[in-house]
């Protein structure tokens, strides 16, 4: 049985692929280990691995609330996450639609602009 320290680390591995795992892991690990400990074993070992949802519609849940907070560097990665787990383009666009609805239009246009910037990234 793994710890869920492990599931998160599979799981954030998956969703932000293993070439770039380590690297995430170690930005929250150079400011504060005992926060990155936390983030890989709650977010990724209890709530990104719970039943109910599949990871595309956890994603873009996320994204909604990211977006809605105005977290921008968690929102940047919660795209390329979700992008990964499936979802497509016109169903982020719709879901920032559901932003501009309910926390205005300004927070749904930033993260429209960051959403272009990884739009932008992952072009060959």
């Amino acid at each position: 049985m793994s710890t869920d320290y492990e599931k998160g680390y599979k799981q954030f591995a998956e969703m932000v692929g293993e070439d770039n795992i380590e690297s995430l892991v170690s930005r929250f690990r150079s400011v504060c280990p005992d926060f990155e400990k936390e983030v890989v074993t709650v977010l990724g070992g209890r709530i990104w691995t719970r039943g109910g949802i599949d990871l595309k519609t956890r994603s873009l849940c996320s994204i909604c609330v990211l977006a809605a907070l105005g977290r921008h560097n968690a929102l940047k990665l919660n795209f390329k996450m979700a992008l990964r787990n499936g979802a497509q383009l016109p169903e982020i666009f719709e879901s920032i639609f559901q932003v501009a609805a309910y926390a205005g239009f300004a927070a749904a246009w930033d993260a429209l602009e960051k959403l272009a910037e990884v739009v932008n990234e992952e072009k060959p």
